[in-house]
């Protein structure tokens, strides 16, 4: 049957009309249906072995478009809405965003879902189907707000399987209602699944901002992503988060293993677990505690699992390295607690260093150390950072295990962030190297014999300044924000984290600020762009973002500062909003203290769209300026190395143990005057006294990410990239050398080496 009798008849059965007569919501719901059902009538690729990918969240953005062009549909619903006088990116537009991830583990878990399907690899996603995600954030009072992120409609993405498993708690058992999101690979003609679980009986959305009852355990479980883990009831919600994860997922796991007619004896021979970051590190035990349950000795058990289960670190920070009281799992799953201890006793047996222990002197489980003992595999996702990990941060396991370290430079799918978020780049690569790079992403390559080729330079710029007029379309809808769509786009979108820096452009903004009211003109107009999220308990980040909309509302009232320098953050910034800040963007700001990001992923969406990285050689970044060349990135700051002595206080400790002392730094006069603006009157008179005040004293007096360390060299490093933004030309072929080099960061390599070395697919 032809799409348009299909959509014919789907409209009629829904809404009783033909598809002319339905609104742009009914196109949405009948097209959303029909491709829900497409991608799940797709068989699943056949194999031996299968890939379970744990996650605490998978940033799966909007999926009409995405599924479309995994169908081979994308044109064909395109022109037959033009017919019906509609536009694709209207009835997109109803598509509301799933609200089941935050920033770029999510986003990756995404990435790699959707390479995993178009390699044709047998392998599902497991995580929590969240109700109302993280937060949606609103700014008021130039300060972030959070309210629930409701996704959820009467039809969604979500397939009902009529699956459910108990999971035992202390003192209860919970269901754990199974669903399912297709993913249709590109090119396969196979389709995965994203298993998400959620309770049987979820709760409303709170009636005012975020707070609810953490102790309700049995509806507000799947409510949100992340609680606030700032009080005792937070932290032992996000444990038994994390266990309903897991168990439900261990026993899915083991469910399919014997529907297949395999045994349980043979679980590592057709199954892997891949643990992204420590969230899902509860699935050892559980899975140790569920095979002796069906008879298997301890020793056994313990076998499969090591040679089943594989963990990847996605950074050094504390927080990713969860380390949970053990009082907390006797709370929430008391029948792990003998599991752990024995796999604890076993290991300080074997290695009595406590620096690879897994239970601590404070009764703390420190859930990485878990994950190296008893799995296969410990990868890093970039090549410094995995260095890193081998020799500074898990050393002592580097030591023990060589065998099992390795690197797996993470990756972005180029049809969602390029092919689908920037079709007129996408066209301009096909006239001049045909289509193939779509599905082999090393053939933009064929784009540097074009270094030299002025008409095709000039459609590279016009191809900018197209999505950047767009973009300024957008934010005047959306926020009433106007911006010139001539000036130089910076822009620094990613989670709001110290270690990130946003302050530092901060100071930067202020720099620039300061300059033109002394009446030195810069050459050009300059835009500076953020999109951020700050966890709700996260109160520096907040003031961050207080900091960044005052200046914001300073620049703006200012007739003499306003036509040269602009300032503007969008509000939840989301994959809706990266879709459409990515392709406008000239800067890239990729600034985090070297060392402290262990890869990025935006990194390789802006290159890819022929934005140009503003950075530290820290992540990704590493590997960005092996592959273009000096001459085509812009680095500052201190290595890596040099940071992590200052870390260890290895010359002359400060009383915090580190050899950095901000104050050394802010006593610069050139560093001085940019940091005490923080408390100027003329940002008082704006802001929050005691929010900008905190602020300031923290980063003259602990500055833990060293902002003051580098921003002099970042302030010079980025003048120097908008001095050079003037000579388009030039401009355009560092753009075109980025683009042609990017392909080596698509998810597909990745993926394709996860399964060579890891994952043993097929």
């Amino acid at each position: 049957m032809q799409l348009k009798e299909q959509l014919f008849q789907t409209t009629q059965a829904r809404f009783g009309c033909a598809p002319d007569q339905c609104d742009d919501h009914q196109l949405y719901e009948a097209l959303l249906i029909l491709t829900r059902n497409m991608a799940q009538n797709r068989p699943a690729p056949k194999g031996e072995r299968k890939l379970y990918y744990f996650s605490a969240e998978f940033l799966m953005g909007k999926l009409l478009s995405n599924n479309l062009l995994a169908l081979g549909l994308h044109d064909e619903v395109r022109a037959l809405l033009a017919d019906l006088g509609r536009d694709l990116g209207v009835i997109e537009s109803m598509e509301p965003e799933p609200s089941l991830g935050n920033g770029g583990l999510g986003r990756l878990a995404a990435c790699f879902l959707d390479s995993i399907a178009a390699l044709g690899l047998p392998g599902d996603g497991v995580g929590l189907n969240y109700h109302y995600g993280l937060f949606r954030q609103k700014f008021a009072q130039n300060r972030q707000t959070e309210e629930p992120d409701p996704w959820l409609e009467a039809d969604s993405w979500l397939i009902p399987t009529g699956v459910s498993f108990d999971v035992p708690f202390g003192g209860f058992d919970l269901k754990a209602v199974l669903y399912d999101i297709a993913i249709p690979g590109a090119g396969s003609g196979c389709a995965n699944r994203l298993h998400l679980f959620d309770v049987a009986q979820p709760a409303d959305a709170p009636w005012v901002g975020i707070d609810f009852d953490k102790g309700d355990i049995a509806h507000r479980l799947t409510s949100f992503l992340y609680p606030d883990d700032s009080d005792e009831a937070g932290r032992l919600l996000r444990v038994y988060q994390q266990y309903f994860m897991v168990s439900a997922g261990a026993q899915l796991i083991l469910a399919e293993l014997e529907a297949k007619g395999y045994a349980l004896n043979t679980l590592a021979d057709h199954v892997v677990v891949q643990i992204n970051d420590t969230h899902p590190s509860m699935v050892i035990p559980e899975l140790i505690r569920l095979l002796t349950e069906k008879g298997m000795s301890f020793d056994e058990a313990l076998d499969q699992v090591r040679r089943t289960c594989a963990y990847t670190n996605h950074t050094i920070l504390a927080e990713a390295l969860e380390k949970w009281p053990l009082a907390f799992i006797q709370k929430a799953a008391p029948q792990l607690v003998p599991v752990i201890q024995e796999l604890d006793r076993r290991m300080k047996a074997a290695h009595p260093d406590p620096k690879v222990a897994i239970l601590d002197d404070q009764g703390r489980v420190h859930m990485a150390h878990m994950d190296i003992h008893c799995g296969f595999s410990v990868n890093g996702v970039a090549a410094l950072h995995t260095e890193i990990l081998k020799n500074a941060e898990l050393k002592p396991f580097y030591d023990l295990y060589p065998e099992k370290f390795n690197n797996k430079t993470n990756g972005v799918t180029f049809r969602r962030w390029l092919e689908a978020c920037n079709p007129e780049l996408a066209d301009l690569i096909d006239s001049c190297i045909g289509p193939d790079w779509r599905q082999d992403a090393k053939k933009l390559e064929k784009l540097l014999e074009f270094q030299e080729d002025g008409a095709v330079l000039d459609r590279l710029l016009a191809v900018k300044q197209h999505s950047k007029d767009q973009l300024c379309r957008v934010l005047w809808a959306r926020q009433h924000i106007e911006i010139d769509p001539q000036s130089v786009f910076d822009i620094q979108v990613k989670r709001l984290h110290e270690y990130k820096r946003q302050q530092m452009n901060a100071l930067y903004i202020i720099h620039k600020y300061l300059e033109i009211k002394a009446g030195r003109l810069p050459e050009r107009p300059v835009t500076a762009l953020f999109g951020a999220k700050a966890a709700p308990a996260y109160v520096m980040a907040k003031h961050i973002i207080h900091l960044i909309l005052c200046l914001q509302k300073l620049i703006d009232s200012d007739p003499q500062v306003r036509p040269w320098l602009r300032v503007a953050m969008v509000e939840n910034y989301n994959v809706t909003w990266a879709e459409r800040l990515i392709p406008a963007c000239d800067i890239s700001e990729q600034i985090s203290l070297a060392s402290k990001e262990a890869s990025g992923t935006g990194n390789m969406k802006f290159m890819a769209n022929g934005a140009i990285t503003l950075g530290t050689l820290d992540g990704a970044n590493v590997e960005i300026a092996q592959l273009v060349g000096e001459d085509s990135i812009y680095t500052f700051g201190q290595h890596s190395d040099a940071v992590i002595r200052m870390y260890a206080g290895e010359e002359n400790p400060a009383p915090d143990g580190r050899s950095y002392r901000p104050l050394e730094y802010y006593h610069r006069p050139a560093v001085e005057r940019l940091v005490d603006f923080l408390v100027s009157p003329e940002l008082l008179a704006i802001g929050d006294p005691a929010s900008l005040s905190q602020l300031w004293r923290d980063m003259k007096n602990k500055d833990w990410f060293m902002a003051l360390l580098d921003v002099e060299d970042y302030i010079a490093a980025k003048d120097r990239a908008i001095q050079d933004y003037g000579d388009r030309r030039a401009w355009a072929k560092k753009m075109l050398v980025n683009i042609a080099k990017s392909g080596y960061f698509s998810s597909d390599r990745t993926i394709e080496q996860y399964n060579e070395d890891i994952w043993k697919l097929k």
